[in-house]
């Protein structure tokens, strides 16, 4: 396989670029695309990274991957396209990191906001409050699939709910009924998970 020289592809349309290496697999094809818009996928990765060796890696994870999703994807405007799989892979990282957190803080703040009760039933016993924390990760589990999802996506990882319809693929009215039944839902089942505490 020939070695491509610059003056052969720097100004060739990025079209004809994944074109010829969807015909041949040259990797040096995808060199060239790696020179053109390496900086575009480094300045993404850092806008939801915000580290420069996190992003340089995902940088040439993008890039390591290019090949094979060149060759799965007929791509029209390669810019924004790239920028979306730049933009879909550090998504992704953060989902990780987030997942993989023992994210105690998280839950606790999930808990307050899901055990808020109407007046005069506010929780007020610390025993009481940590009954709930226990039987919370259950409660959770309990939920149906598309409660659960939306439940966890919204409260425990903090997304929108724009972002849970783009994640699971409900639709937006869709994605407030099952949190506003999944909180419903959980909050019966801690209180019947809870023994009744008096003053």
């Amino acid at each position: 396989m020939r070695m491509l020289k610059k003056s052969d592809t720097e100004k060739r349309p990025d079209a004809d670029i994944i074109s010829a290496f969807r015909e041949s697999g040259n990797p040096d094809l995808l060199g060239v695309l790696f020179e053109r818009y390496a900086h575009l996928v480094f300045g993404v990765c850092m806008k939801y990274l915000k580290n420069e060796e996190d992003s340089k890696d995902a940088m040439m994870q993008v890039f390591e991957g290019l090949g094979d999703d060149l060759r799965k994807y007929q791509v029209r405007s390669f810019p924004p396209w790239l920028h979306s799989v730049a933009k879909n892979h550090c998504l992704m990282q953060l989902r990780k990191r987030r997942l993989m957190v023992n994210d105690e803080r998280g839950y606790r703040q999930a808990e307050a906001t899901l055990l808020t009760m109407p007046e005069g039933m506010h929780f007020i016993n610390e025993e009481l409050n940590e009954a709930h924390f226990r039987n919370l990760e259950p409660a959770i589990r309990s939920l149906g699939h598309e409660q659960r999802q939306c439940i966890r996506l919204f409260y425990l990882e903090e997304k929108s709910y724009r972002e849970v319809a783009d994640i699971t693929g409900f639709d937006l009215k869709q994605v407030k009924s099952y949190i506003q039944n999944g909180k419903r839902n959980l909050r019966n089942y801690l209180l019947s998970k809870t023994p009744h505490v008096t003053d």
